[in-house]
């Protein structure tokens, strides 16, 4: 788990952080709500033989990686804006105010739909992490992002989390592990709280930057301890969808090709500040700002 951010000062930053003008100027070679760019965005695409392997691979390992694609976004640059809200005491998430964060959310489009079908939504689920192991940071311990309740009765899932790093995942700096579906005996049951899986089960998935996986939201994963041995953080980003025809996991959902309008944008990075304070602990004045700008 990461340490709280040093927030001396920050409580009269809110005014800066809800300006829109503020991050224009904040990192000007990125985009806000640039139409002419995000129209001129490729999605990526999948041949038939691709999703049916992936669809394969969640539903008996619970997971997929894909090597690095060529993504037409500017990922060198996205993680350095990352470190450097880190560096400054903003909170990670806020990078999501550019155009080129949501983008990475909508140009894997057809790898979702290859696992949930067409009809998907995103949910107001994502995150940006910041892993320094200079500092002795950690990723998330393990976990399962909603559990068994996230896969239907013929095992297929309902929800898939599509995790991104944007610095190249090492075993020193915090790359994540996974206890495959299909080595995990609790899994997709409702003990799966009580883990029984081995040791000798665990895979780790270093990667290079820029890499897409894909997992569902039934497997058990972990971001690891990090090592002072490694200098380079690891930066990230993750998005969660589900299927249409199933009730809301949380609310607002999303058209997963959209992007949100500004307001929207700060509100939803606010709210996943608030909802993942119990992984990342907040300052008063953090809480008091992402409060604020929520109820905006």
């Amino acid at each position: 788990m990461k340490k709280a951010a040093n927030t001396s000062d920050l409580a009269s930053s809110e005014k800066l952080w809800a300006s829109e003008a503020f991050w224009r100027s904040y990192c000007p070679s990125m985009h806000i709500l640039d139409g002419e760019y995000l129209n001129s965005q490729p999605l990526f695409s999948v041949d038939g033989q691709t999703a049916e392997n992936l669809k394969e691979l969640v539903g008996t390992e619970g997971y997929f990686q894909l090597l690095p694609n060529e993504w037409n976004l500017p990922l060198a640059e996205m993680a350095a804006l990352a470190a450097r809200l880190d560096k400054e005491g903003i909170p990670a998430p806020f990078v999501f105010v550019f155009d080129e964060f949501w983008l990475l959310g909508v140009k894997v489009k057809s790898l979702v739909e290859a696992v949930l079908g067409p009809a998907f939504m995103r949910l107001p689920d994502f995150w940006a992490w910041h892993v320094d192991p200079q500092r002795g940071d950690s990723g998330w311990k393990p976990h399962r992002d909603k559990g068994y309740r996230a896969l239907r009765e013929d095992g297929s899932t309902k929800a898939l989390t599509i995790w991104l790093p944007l610095t190249d995942a090492t075993t020193l700096n915090g790359c994540m592990y996974i206890v495959p579906a299909n080595r995990d005996p609790t899994y997709g049951t409702p003990m799966d709280d009580d883990w029984k899986f081995e040791y000798s089960d665990i895979r780790a998935l270093p990667a290079p930057a820029g890499t897409i996986f894909g997992w569902n939201q039934a497997v058990l994963h972990w971001g690891s301890n990090t090592s002072p041995r490694e200098t380079r953080p690891r930066i990230s980003v993750a998005f969660e969808f589900q299927a249409m025809d199933i009730e809301p996991f949380n609310q607002p959902l999303m058209n997963p090709q959209s992007v949100p309008d500004f307001p929207s944008r700060l509100r939803l990075i606010a709210k996943q500040i608030l909802q993942y304070q119990h992984m990342y602990p907040l300052s008063d004045e953090v809480r008091g700002i992402a409060e604020k700008i929520a109820a905006t």
